[in-house]
């Protein structure tokens, strides 16, 4: 196996676009902590290509891998501390909770091959979902409406709705009466 073939594949655009999110997310994201700076947030990110409702709340202390990447329907929340790793898409729901410190990671390599080549998996969360403290969602993992996922669960296969799911790796704890 010699790792000194590996080839990434993202573009020069692709490179510049992340360099300049980076910096921008330094200067004009983050230091921006307080609530009153919600829609301000929102603005940057939808600068910069999100797809996000203006009712979602975003902690400054979220880091986002490629705002391009990510989409968020009304009234959800990254929360504090939340690593959105997007290289690949992320879609979240309405009124869904993505708590502190919670790991998104929607790429991953092809351990069948020697050179590792990159694989974009998205993510999918649906609405009414809460993903607990210090989670990590997995590539290509879709989590249904109303699912939730327990504090220090690993997520790496996909969770129904109304389902409670905790562990490493996450299992089905019991079915969430939602009406």
């Amino acid at each position: 196996m010699d790792l000194a073939t590996y080839s990434h594949s993202f573009s020069l655009k692709n490179k510049i676009s992340r360099l300049v999110w980076n910096v921008c997310y330094i200067i004009l994201f983050r230091p921006f902590a307080s609530r009153f700076f919600i829609k301000w947030r929102v603005f940057v990110l939808k600068c910069f290509g999100a797809k996000i409702e203006w009712t979602s709340n975003i902690y400054a202390s979220a880091k986002i891998w490629a705002p391009w990447n990510l989409q968020i329907a009304y009234n959800s929340t990254l929360g504090p501390h939340v690593d959105c790793y997007n290289q690949g898409k992320i879609t979240i729901g309405a009124n869904t909770i993505i708590s502190q410190k919670t790991y998104l990671c929607a790429s991953t390599h092809d351990y069948n091959q020697k050179d590792f080549p990159l694989l974009l998996k998205p993510i999918t969360i649906g609405n009414g979902v809460w993903v607990a403290a210090n989670a990590f969602i997995g590539p290509g993992v879709i989590i249904e409406n109303h699912a939730v996922v327990a504090a220090c669960a690993v997520v790496v296969k996909n969770v129904e709705k109304n389902t409670i799911v905790g562990g490493n790796p996450a299992r089905n704890l019991k079915v969430r009466n939602y009406e």
